[in-house]
């Protein structure tokens, strides 16, 4: 791989900075960023994403933002697809694609390719569905846990989208989801993946610029970004851009009359369990550079890293 194009890939989880570092190294380098974020894909789904403003975008290329309505789905494979043919196409320029993000299923993809899985099947999320309205979603991960205990072991009891479709693929298909992905036989991205991964040495930090970060979105209208979209799209709570962290509680908090007092402590617990839960991705990543997001040094040691890549083809 030593004469295979360099890309560089900056994830970690939500709050932790990796909107700064791709900036900094893309002012450093000549890069291109792909977001690889599953709620960016979503036009109008500005303020809940935290997706770059017009600034940034104007003065970096991105890519894969806005390319869906939130009527739509995108999945993992589409994002495979997608990102490799444009990693292919900012190589060819003589630039550094530059992937950034916190979805970290879209990176799985990306480095190991994915099975063929079914696509998503009306009346087995509907049963799924109305078993979790009955028993509650972690009832649901008990059952997932006693058919795929590996993928059960990665999905929080309350994560209520990965729930439904790992027991969605085993009903349909009689597999468990993780078997699909250990028997995986795409190809492997053909770059030189350089992989940072953003982890806190304290987490007491992320855990305030999580909490800042939701308020400042509550403050920049959150909550009427997403009644505009209820409005404008015909949107249910099932739909992949409603299920969100962020979105989707902003949702319960409209079908319920909640305070915003109880939204603002809904969201900011449930992204909490989100960043918990890419933390656990990231620490099972190989290949990867862990970095302090709050060090001093931060940009020189991603900066010295990447020149090592570079030299290590001249």
């Amino acid at each position: 791989m030593a004469a295979a194009p360099l890309a560089i890939a900056v994830m970690g989880p939500t709050a932790s900075g990796k909107t700064d570092l791709a900036m900094a190294l893309a002012h450093r380098y000549p890069c291109e960023i792909i977001s690889v974020d599953s709620a960016q894909v979503y036009r109008h789904m500005d303020i809940g994403s935290a997706k770059p403003d017009v600034a940034m975008r104007t003065a970096v290329p991105h890519h894969l933002i806005d390319i869906r309505d939130p009527t739509e789905s995108f999945s993992a494979g589409e994002f495979r697809a997608q990102a490799l043919s444009l990693m292919a196409t900012i190589s060819a320029r003589g630039r550094i694609p530059l992937l950034v993000g916190g979805t970290m299923l879209y990176f799985r993809a990306l480095r190991q390719g994915l099975n063929d899985l079914p696509t998503a099947d009306p009346v087995i999320r509907a049963r799924i569905d109305e078993h979790a309205s009955r028993e509650g979603w972690p009832a649901l991960h008990a059952e997932l846990a006693r058919v795929d205990a590996p993928a059960a072991a990665r999905i929080h009891p309350n994560d209520a989208q990965r729930i439904q479709r790992a027991l969605e693929v085993f009903h349909a298909t009689g597999t468990p989801l993780s078997s699909h992905f250990q028997l995986a036989t795409e190809s492997a991205c053909q770059h030189r993946v350089v992989q940072f991964a953003l982890m806190p040495a304290d987490r007491t930090i992320l855990h305030a610029r999580i909490a800042t970060r939701f308020d400042a979105m509550l403050q920049a209208g959150l909550v009427e970004e997403v009644r505009k979209l209820r409005q404008r799209f015909p949107l249910t709570p099932d739909m992949n851009a409603m299920r969100c962290v962020g979105y989707r509680q902003v949702w319960q908090h409209l079908e319920t009359a909640t305070s915003l007092a109880v939204l603002r402590e809904q969201g900011i617990s449930a992204t909490r369990q989100l960043a918990k839960r890419q933390t656990t991705w990231l620490r099972a990543t190989s290949d990867t550079q862990v970095l302090d997001p709050w060090a001093r040094d931060l940009l020189a040691a991603a900066c010295a890293r990447i020149e090592r890549a570079q030299s290590a083809t001249t």
